[in-house]
């Protein structure tokens, strides 16, 4: 499947921030320390005017958060649909303006039913979300174990605001073993949605792609991961009952505890080629006291 070239682009601002903001902390000495800590701000989106929902955020790739959140909740579904995505932190908000200027079609049909999740700083998903889960299924692909190093090993050098200040967790878009896209924010699910706005803005697919979070597995990952059309998930962290459970259904390969050279295959083993497992060493058997001593 080819990507396009040149995919529709909305108008958008760039209004980033800094990551991080230069403090004072006093250690366990007594000592002044001049530090670094994460930023964590509102944003409200509103859509036509019409707010929608406010995300505590790092920040730094608020239009591309707010993208990735109407795309993963569905409730835009054509990138063509929206004009302009301008931020105004003074304001705390983002606007999104449609070209026809009729907001979310079905507005409160999709937002009728809404769950607050367990991302870090809260999440949401919206009925509309679960009822389009089911309409995709992911592409099934083959890992190697081999590749699976070396990507963690790739990964490492990234985590740069969490280094400096702690409080954040990252996500990536790999392929291979090549990061495409490593975004940090306060919640994981923020990050995994600014990948998700990236993506669209680019018009990349997500068919050969793996996903990679420093957070745990949750029912709400495994949800934006499908809907990106991802077919596998790496993370650091572990995995809830929900999330195994949805990544079953939706047939994604789900990696977890994935660190160094260990990690976890909770679904999908069979798509895991173990192309890298060390020889066997023989176990040696010690002669018990007393026990006979066959001759050869």
């Amino acid at each position: 499947m080819s990507e396009p070239s040149q995919p529709y682009r909305p108008r958008m601002s760039v209004a980033g921030l800094a990551p991080t903001h230069a403090v004072e902390a006093v250690d366990e000495q007594g000592e002044a320390r001049a530090m670094e800590i994460a930023g964590e701000f509102p944003l409200t989106i509103k859509v036509d005017d019409r707010e929608v929902v406010t995300l505590m955020t790092l920040g730094t790739y608020p239009e591309a958060l707010t993208l990735g959140y109407l795309r993963n909740q569905r409730l835009i579904e054509d990138i063509e649909r929206i004009r302009a995505v301008e931020v105004d932190w003074d304001r705390e908000q983002v606007s999104v303006t449609t070209v026809d200027g009729k907001g979310i079609v079905d507005w409160e049909e999709k937002l009728s039913g809404r769950t607050v999740t367990t991302g870090c700083g809260q999440g949401t998903v919206f009925s509309c979300t679960l009822d389009a889960l089911y309409d995709r299924r992911v592409p099934q692909v083959t890992l190697r174990q081999s590749r699976i190093y070396a990507l963690l090993q790739a990964i490492a050098a990234y985590n740069e605001i969490y280094k400096r200040a702690g409080a954040v967790h990252g996500c990536a878009l790999c392929r291979d073993t090549d990061i495409i896209t490593f975004i940090e924010d306060v919640g994981r699910h923020n990050a995994a949605d600014a990948i998700s706005g990236l993506m669209w803005l680019d018009g990349v697919g997500g068919e050969d792609k793996v996903f990679y979070t420093t957070g745990r597995l949750t029912s709400e990952i495994v949800m934006k991961v499908a809907h990106m059309g991802i077919p596998a998930l790496l993370s650091r962290s572990g995995v809830t009952h929900m999330g195994l459970e949805l990544a079953q259904d939706l047939g994604l390969v789900m990696i977890a505890r994935a660190k160094g050279k260990h990690f976890l295959v909770y679904n999908g083993a069979d798509r895991v080629e173990f192309d890298a497992r060390p020889p066997r060493t023989p176990v040696s058997r010690k002669r018990r006291p007393g026990s006979p001593v066959h001759a050869a």
